[in-house]
């Protein structure tokens, strides 16, 4: 994504990706699952909570094929879209230019 001209940012952490949010307010988000699945929809929770980010796309990535019916509905009720994780690089720079191709609401 930074060589098609964007400016990335990558947390380790839910404390660290909610400040990274709060300070450049990022016209897309992506969250990669490797936390339980109630994690990411917290961290999507307090995302949706942010001003500016409200409506901001999001998607949250997971190779977890057994997904609980009720975080996945929370998940869709938060504006977000669940998808499952890319096996290749460029399956995830296409998630990422679809999702800033959206148009964003105020």
């Amino acid at each position: 994504m930074r060589l098609d001209g964007h400016e990335v940012w990558a947390a380790q952490s839910i404390g660290e990706g909610l400040a990274l949010a709060q300070t450049h307010r990022p016209h897309a988000v992506i969250v990669d699952v490797r936390m339980p699945l109630s994690s990411s929809v917290l961290f999507l929770r307090a995302v949706r909570a942010m001003p500016g980010l409200v409506t901001a796309p999001c998607a949250i990535v997971t190779s977890d094929y057994d997904q609980d019916e009720a975080q996945t509905a929370e998940i869709e009720a938060l504006g977000a879209e669940l998808r499952y994780r890319p096996q290749w690089l460029n399956e995830l720079v296409a998630l990422a230019h679809e999702l800033l191709a959206l148009p964003v609401q105020s």
